[in-house]
This record gives C-alpha cells, structure tokens and sequence, in this order.
C-alpha cells in the first residue's frame, strides 16, 4: 500500500492480469475495449486470510465461550466426531462461500483432510495446507507427511502443516521441512497460541499437560523452554538455515501470543524471519495475552490477518478482523491494517509479486466497497461493514 489511492482512478485488464494503472481519462485513452463503471465505489486488491480452517465452517455457535483451550481442544473433537466426511465437503464450501462473499480473494486454508482437496473446486485461490497431528500414533512421520503430501500436490497451490508442537512430532516437523526444500512450498503451524502451552513446555504443568499426558503423548520434551525455544531448536529457522531462494522464509505461523523476555531476544537475533498469521476475533475469543504487534513489527516479522474458524469466530470477514484489531489497537495506522490483509498475506504466501496490489503485472484480483467523497479511504476500508457485491478473481467477474 506504498502508493496513494488515485481520485477517478482506473485499471486496465489482459487475460488476469492488470496491464494499466491512472487516471480514468487516462486509461480511457491508452485502452480500448469494454468499460465496466463502478459508480462512487472504491477499487482494492482482493482480501487475503492468511489463515482459516474451512474444515469447521459447520461448527459455528456449537463451542461454548469462556471455556478454557484445554476443554474448547476436547469440545471441538466431540464435535469433529459427529461429522461425515460428507458433512466436511458441505462445510468447506460453504466456507469458500461466504469467504468470498465478504472479499476474501485468497486464502490460506489448513485442512485435516487433505484427500479431500481433489474433490473441491474452490472459487477464490486458495493455499491448501494438509495438516499433520501424530500425537496418537507416534513413529509414523514420514508415512503421515508423504501421504498428506501426495493428496495435497494434486492442487495447484499446496503446503504442509504440522498442528502444533503438542500434537505433532519433531520428526514430523523434519520431515515438513524437507519436503518443502525439495518442492519449494510453504509450510504453517499454531506456535505460542495459549497460556496453557506455554505452562505445558515451560513448566511441564497446567491442564492442556496434563490432557496430553492422559491420552498417552510422551511429555519429556515439558519443563525445559517456551514454545517458541522449542520450535527454533527443532526447525532449521534455529540454525538460521534456508530451504531455497523461492522459499526462504518457508514458515508462517498462526497467533504467537504466548511469548516471554527471552523469546523477543531470541526473535531478534535469528537470521531468517518468518512470517505471523494473527487473528484478532479468535484472540479475543480465548482471552489471550494482548497481541506484541508493534514489538514483533520491529523484530522484521511479518504481520497478516486470518480468521481461524468458525468453532471460534462469527463469521469469516476480514473487514471484521481489521475492525477487531483497529479496536485492540487504536494505535496502528489504518494504512498498515489494511496492508495486514493484503500485501503482507501475498508476501507470507510467496505472491508478492503478483498479488495483494493493484499494479502493472499483478493478478486482477480485485474487489469494490462503497466510497464516501471525504475522508481517508484507507479508514472506510476498516470501516466496511458488510458485504462485497463486485468481485473480481483472475480477471473474471
């Protein structure tokens, strides 16, 4: 969002791609073909989450509020327990629908069942990430990634993503990141999520600890270092390694709330930054550690907006992430929110280049909100509360 919004502004589009950028009197008179007027609307760059799990779209308003993270973890398996694998194809395109519906172009999205990509056509781009739980059947890495790894391929955009540190193995993580060197795709994990993991590795206590223990998870890797100690010993961001110049910066991680002193003094010493899925609503929803935006911008990390799931949000809007942060954050600039959930999704994603701006050579990806006359355009952006009506994917309406 470096460059100022242009007054009377137009683009125009080859095939998928934005070829022009000005003046509409401008681009009138450089391009000929088919003028679409938008009337008093304003033209942005599609939405990007950068993270969801569309695999719970079904699931909204079933999870109790208030409850703590260890018993929304054992709510939502009872939950997860009732659906079919039917009932997981219905939720993951009603998902897409109303993603799309509220502008989100793309999409970052985690799914526990990745044989089920080759069956959905998604309507807005998506990254499929397959995500990896072996807590239950420990010694199964390899067959468990290479497995996820073979369903997830079969879609144009795809990554790996290890649940979380409580629930997926070292060797999982190994073997993500191999694979992600040798194909030079993304990988994504939940890090620092909540006080109970946090206590559970720092402290070998709490309730998400002793769960764990219950249901047979080894636990001699508690009482030693925080999550995120963990995560950069275990991952080769700890030896400030990269896995390719396509995809140096491979990991993007989910809600990094949970973070002491000594972590932000590690943060500031690595080498390689990765990038940080936030997403305020379902932060707010736990009651988490407020957000160290400002402190994690400083350190390099890159910052963008997800809406987790609908077992823990409304709906999938991420004009109301934008709104949630703006509120948890009064002092942010709605400049950079609104880069949160574009150019800094795209750059998470690799895509930089190609989307998350309106430019010469990018995707036309695009969508339009009503526009007020005055005012900063960037607040109306945050401001939106509703709907989007025109939408543009791929150059096609």
């Amino acid at each position: 969002m470096e460059r100022p919004p242009i007054d009377n502004g137009a683009i125009a589009i080859h095939g998928d791609r934005i070829v022009d950028v000005g003046k509409f009197p401008e681009i009138r008179a450089r391009n000929a073909g088919q003028a679409i007027d938008l009337q008093e609307r304003m033209l942005l760059p599609g939405l990007i989450n950068a993270h969801c799990h569309l695999d719970y779209t079904r699931l909204r308003g079933k999870i109790p509020r208030r409850i703590s993270f260890t018993d929304w973890i054992q709510t939502i398996n009872a939950e997860k327990a009732k659906l079919s694998q039917t009932d997981y194809l219905a939720s993951i395109r009603e998902g897409f629908a109303e993603a799309k519906k509220f502008g989100a172009t793309t999409m970052a999205n985690l799914t526990a069942f990745p044989e089920l990509i080759p069956r959905l056509r998604a309507p807005i781009r998506v990254w499929w990430f397959a995500e990896l739980i072996d807590v239950r059947a420990p010694g199964q890495a390899n067959t468990l990634v290479n497995s996820a790894a073979e369903s997830a391929r079969k879609t144009e955009h795809w990554g790996l993503a290890p649940h979380a540190l409580f629930t997926a193995s070292a060797a999982v993580y190994r073997r993500c990141e191999q694979m992600a060197r040798a194909e030079q795709i993304p990988l994504t994990t939940h890090l620092a999520e909540s006080r109970e993991e946090m206590l559970m590795f720092r402290h070998a206590s709490g309730p998400l600890y002793e769960f764990l223990k219950s249901v047979g998870r080894a636990m001699d890797d508690c009482g030693q270092e925080t999550p995120l100690e963990r995560f950069l010993r275990i991952t080769e961001l700890g030896t400030s390694k990269a896995c390719g110049a396509r995809c140096e910066n491979p990991w993007m991680v989910a809600h990094l709330n949970e973070l002491i002193d000594r972590d932000f003094e590690l943060l500031r010493n690595e080498q390689v930054k990765f990038h940080v899925a936030h997403c305020p609503r379902s932060h707010a929803y736990f009651g988490h550690t407020p957000f160290a935006f400002e402190r994690l911008s400083e350190l390099g990390l890159n910052i963008c907006l997800g809406t987790d799931s609908l077992a823990s949000n409304d709906n999938l809007s991420l004009f109301a992430e934008m709104r949630a942060f703006q509120r948890a954050q009064p002092g942010v600039s709605p400049e950079r929110i609104v880069a949160m959930a574009t150019v800094n999704g795209a750059r998470a994603l690799g895509m930089d280049q190609v989307l998350g701006r309106i430019r010469r050579g990018f995707r036309a990806d695009l969508i339009a909100i009503p526009s007020a006359p005055n005012g900063n355009p960037f607040e109306q952006i945050v401001a939106f509360d509703g709907t989007v009506d025109w939408i543009m994917i791929g150059g096609k309406t």
